[in-house]
Parts: C-alpha cells; structure tokens; sequence
C-alpha cells in the first residue's frame, strides 16, 4: 500500500446520520433549554470549554443524574491539582447503569477461547449482580474497602466490578497475563479485603494454569480476608489451597430474589484504582472518583462514540488496561457491551472480523497496530464477512497512520465512521477523539472532547496552531486523579503531571491542532527523536516503516552525544522467513529518507528476535534509551511490568558491547 497525505478527506457523514446523532440531540436541548445555539462542533467545544461550570452542569440535567442530595456548587476552583467537581452531591455509579432497561435485552455479548458466544440479559445482569452484593457485604466489604480482581475480560469481571461500585467499595483489576510480583505491586499497595480470581485462561490455543500464582498473591496479601474463585479454564479445578475460597456459583446464586442496594457516595468518593504501566518503580495508583467517572464516561459514550440501546459496543482489551473500563461504561447508555477474551490472532488475523459479523458489532475499538498488521497482511475483512451492522471502527494504543485510515475505508468498508482516540489511564478516557458529525481526514483525531481544554504548547508554555507540541490541558477536568494512594503530601501525583508548567496539566504526547480544529498525536514527547534540532516523533518513524511488508515491529531511540549529534539505532523485527538484509535496509533508508527526511535515517538497523512491551502492548521506548545511555536495567525497568523479560537481554549486551 501507497503511503496517503496526512490530512485527505476520506469521509463524510451524510445528513440523515448528522440528524440522528446524540450530539445533535444536545444541541437541539441546549436550544431549547438554555437558548444556547451552535452551529457547529467547534463552537460547541469552545462554548465547553470556556464555560466548564455551565457545560458540566447542563450534562447533569441533560443525563438526569440521580443523587441523593443535590449539589449547590458545580466546581470548587479552576486550580489544578485541588479542583474539586459537585462536592455536596452523592451519587452511585451502579445505579445510573441499571436505570430504566429493558430486562429482556441482551447487557453483554461474550466470548473466549474457552466459551462460546453467549448473551447476559440485563435482568441476568442485575440479579448476578445483586448476589455477588449480598455476598461481599456477608464478607464484611463495606465503602471505601478495596475488592481486587485477578481475571479475564469475562462477564464475570462485569458483574463483580458493578456489585463493589454498589456498595462504594473500591475496585481494581489485573488480567491474568500478569505475573506474580506485577499483581503483588498492584494489589498489595492497596491493601484489599476480598480478591475474586479465575484458576487460568487460554490465550492461542495454550492453557495457563494460575492456581499456584495465586496462592502466592494470597501470601503477599495480608489483609485479604476472602477469595472468590471461579472455574474457567477447567470445569473442576483444585482451589484446595487456595484460602478463605468461595466458589463463584455460591456467591452469585440468585435463585432466591434479591434487590441491589445503592451506596451513596460523595460525587468525589473513589470508584476504582487504575495503575499505570509501571515501567520504572513500583506502578502508580491512579484513584479517580465515582461522579467524575460516571459524569465523563456518560459524555464520551453518548456524544463521542455515539452510543444508544440498539448499540453493540466492543473493544480488544484485558482487563489490565483502562479500556476495559471503558468498554464498562458503554453499559450507562443502555448499549450492549461486547467481550472478548483470547488473542486477536487466533486461530488467525481473521478472527475479530469474524466475531464482529457474529455479534453484529456496531462499533468495532482496537488498537492502531492492530489495524497495521491486518493491513501489512493485506486482509480483506469486507469481502470476507457481513459487516453490515458497523458503523465505527475506532482505534488507540498509539496514533493510526493515514495508511491505516485508508486500508479500512478500501478493505472494510466505504461507509464507516474511522475514529482514532487519544487519552490514557491518568484520566480512563479520551482527551482527543471522534465524533459522528464531523468528516474523517488521514491520520487525524476528529476533535478535542467536550469540555476537555487541550491546547498544544511550545517549550515557553504558549499554545499554538499548526505547531507540534506538548498536550496539555489548561482546565480542570472530572475524571482526572482525585489522589494516587499512598501519596499523602500529592507529590507524585504533582510530579507526574505538573512540574512542566505550573498549574496546567502536562500529558506527555505531542500533539498538533491544525487550523481545522483536529489533531495529529506524534508519540510520546520525551521519546522523540531529534535530530540537529529537528524534532520528529516516534510514530512518523514508525509508519515510513510500516510500508516495508517484510518488517513486522520497530523500534527506535535517541541518544544525544556529546558533540551535539546523536546516536539513533532502528531495532526491527523481521516477519517470519525474512532476515535484516542490505537490500531491506535500502528500502528502510528509503522510506524514512522520503517520508520524515534525510536527517531522520538512523545511524544504524538492528534485527532482534522481539521488542520489550509492557503488558499492556506498548513499546518501551524510554526504558531501551536508558539502558543504551548506560543506565542499570534495574533503575529504569520495572521487570514485573514486561510481558516479555527476556527481550531486554539484547538491549543490555548492546549497551555494553555496541555504544
């Protein structure tokens, strides 16, 4: 495939889907109930942004939060840290997803490689759900206790994050894929009360037993008083030594009728412990709040992803990662949520395409390499299978290349709404992404959400268009980090976001706003590579890359000399049954030279068996740049956070013997 301009219009909705939009729908409320009128989404945005009080109160009334007691003051302050959103109010999260259903209607579609494709109805949902609440309470688990999960992306996980929001309880997750002392850092951090487990998954057609990893959590874990367990990958394990064991049958019986119990908590009371990848130190315990999660998600769900109750709502996640999360909150719409647990690959690439034609999938999320690899294997889902029922493939991880773009619109299908989406685990939700309104160019995030003020700034902290700079946002925002645990003074949190610019939020991308009003993200900003004061970042290296068919992965690093010059290797990972060869490194030269300039083709190209990613999929970029500056493997990896250890062995011999 050809490489496309960054910026061609690929799409456009037409009037009727404009129309029928949820976002549409606010618009004409905010007319007639605030006699406030846009004409466009920019407008709309910029009216958000500069009135954040009356935009995130409208959304209250708008959405008809439920709350025990009202609210008097919408936002406290415009400082960051410290701003605090709807503080006399209290609400429940779990309340808001069950309101008004249809019991018949199918809340969940999921499936794995161990289980067939299979509904829960939302009456199922809620009686499950109200179980496991009458369970958790039987175990002492009260507002403010911590319930962690060490499972897959199953209904399960569903149900027993909605049965610990319900009681005000804290909850945190990490998939099974992790190993032993990633889990303990997470978990043990926290200190939680009960922890529901599986005893294993199947992930490419392979078992992995997890009974013994879990009885050495328990071990680690002293304040854990209870384990709810649940057979999966076997019909009868062995929980035998597994302590204080409940079978998830048992907790979970709803042959007798009981009613959920809604715990009201203040708005800014914490929902959930997200933690972050970790790579260095122990992994950050982000702690965002019940009102600014259902307050934010609610907003994104309907007006950006454009959900409704005849949605069907799917994303390739685990539940070690805050799109889980995400996928949950489809659930406030009334959509159906869509599950998947497995790997996207098997029995092969084909897979998730044919899954999205048996669950007539509506929006179709997953992640920009993803969409690379079908496209370097040159598949052609639309021909393949009935994808009549979707609407929108939406995409993050890392940025979409234009390239990918376009193979969707050329290989899926024509009329498709193509959404790439940027944000993070700091906030569990996107700062920049779609909406179904406006058209669709190569390469480019549609818009900047509602009420989210990202501007993009140079290094003297002064926002610009059409430049590329740092992303940050200038205004508070709900769903930002109410503390990180542990963190009493707030100087992680602090460090973490704030040192750059004082009292505005720094998120560690660069981020073009054209004059169009849509954004391009260029990677992570203290990964970009520059060269003799040009900078430029990873992912424009990595989609020249992308168009030679014979590399499979890459990447790439800066290190400054002390001449002023740098030292920038290219490390690739060869698709099967090819090797680095002269020939390919021509074609690699070649594309880098054409695409991003002359003075961005590295100094030298390395084959290496795998790339070290974290557990969640992304490349250490950072970490290798350490450890080739010559710092210890120990100071700058977190090795619990790696999905493959192993892969930093070349790294270290290479430092070593190279540099």
């Amino acid at each position: 495939m050809g490489q496309i301009k960054e910026g061609t219009l690929l799409w456009e909705p037409d009037e009727k889907r404009k129309q029928q939009s949820n976002i549409y729908d606010y618009m004409k409320w905010l007319k007639q109930q605030k006699n406030l009128r846009f004409d466009d989404y920019h407008s709309l945005w910029q009216w958000s942004t500069d009135n954040l009080e009356d935009f995130w109160e409208s959304l209250w009334h708008y959405f008809n939060i439920q709350s025990e007691q009202t609210y008097e003051t919408v936002l406290t302050s415009h400082q960051m840290p410290g701003a605090k959103w709807f503080p006399e109010a209290s609400i429940n999260y779990t309340e808001h997803v069950f309101r008004d259903r249809d019991a018949n209607k199918p809340a969940i579609i999921h499936a794995s490689e161990t289980r067939q494709t299979d509904e829960i109805t939302w009456s199922t949902l809620y009686r499950k759900t109200a179980a496991l609440q009458q369970t958790l309470r039987g175990l002492g688990v009260e507002k403010g206790d911590r319930v962690v999960a060490y499972i897959p992306n199953i209904y399960e996980a569903v149900v027993a994050f909605l049965a610990t929001a319900s009681i005000g309880a804290i909850w945190s997750s990490a998939s099974p894929d992790f190993g032993t002392q990633s889990v303990i850092d997470r978990f043990k951090q926290i200190e939680p009360k009960v922890m529901i487990t599986v005893d294993g998954y199947r992930y490419n057609g392979k078992d992995f037993d997890r009974i013994e990893i879990v009885e050495n959590i328990q071990s680690e874990l002293p304040t854990l008083e209870a384990t709810i367990a649940i057979p999966y990958l076997s019909n009868q394990p062995d929980f035998n030594g597994v302590k204080n064991a409940t079978l998830w049958e048992d907790a979970t019986n709803s042959n007798i009728e009981k009613s959920l119990t809604y715990e009201h908590v203040p708005f800014n009371d914490p929902l959930w412990v997200l933690f972050s990848s970790g790579t260095t130190g122990k992994p950050k315990p982000i702690v965002q709040s019940q009102g600014g999660i259902l307050l934010e998600h609610l907003k994104a769900m309907t007006f950006h992803v454009d959900l409704t109750e005849d949605d069907r709502f799917f994303w390739f996640t685990t539940t070690g990662w805050m799109m889980w999360n995400f996928v949950v909150g489809g659930l406030l719409t009334g959509s159906t949520i869509v599950l998947y647990d497995g790997s996207p690959a098997y029995p092969d690439k084909k897979m998730l395409w044919k899954f999205a034609e048996q669950t007539k999938m509506t929006v179709f999320g997953t992640s920009a390499s993803y969409i690379t690899s079908c496209m370097k294997d040159e598949l052609k889902p639309g021909e393949e299978f009935d994808l009549s029922h979707l609407k929108n493939i939406s995409s993050t991880g890392s940025p979409l290349p234009p390239e990918g773009f376009q193979w969707c619109y050329d290989n899926v299908k024509k009329d498709l709404w193509i959404a790439s989406a940027s944000g993070g685990t700091d906030i569990c939700t996107a700062f920049i992404l779609g909406v179904p309104i406006l058209p669709v160019y190569a390469g480019e995030l549609q818009c900047r959400g509602l009420g989210a003020k990202i501007e993009s700034f140079n290094d003297n902290g002064q926002s610009e268009i059409e430049e590329v700079g740092e992303l940050v946002l200038t205004e508070p925002f709900p769903s930002m980090p109410i503390y990180f645990w542990n963190d009493e003074d707030g100087s992680r949190l602090h460090e973490s976001y704030f040192d750059m610019f004082p009292g505005v939020w720094r998120h560690g991308d660069y981020l073009k706003v054209t004059d169009r009003h849509t954004c391009v993200i260029y990677g992570r900003s203290d990964a970009t590579i520059n060269r003799g004061g040009i900078r430029i970042g990873t992912s424009e290296i990595y989609r020249a890359v992308d168009q030679v068919k014979e590399v499979a992965d890459s990447l790439i690093v800066d290190i400054p000399k002390g001449d002023g010059d740098s030292f920038t290797p290219l490390f690739v990972v060869m698709k099967h049954g090819y090797e680095l060869t002269a020939d390919i490194e021509q074609k690699l030269k070649k594309q880098i030279r054409t695409q991003c300039s002359p003075r961005h083709v590295p100094t030298g190209f390395y084959q290496v068996k795998d790339l070290p990613k974290t557990l969640n999929g992304k490349k250490l970029e950072i970490p290798v740049k350490k450890i080739l500056m010559g710092k210890s493997i120990d100071k700058v990896v977190n090795k619990g956070s790696l999905s493959n250890e192993g892969s930093l062995d070349y790294f270290v011999d290479f430092a070593e013997n190279q540099i």
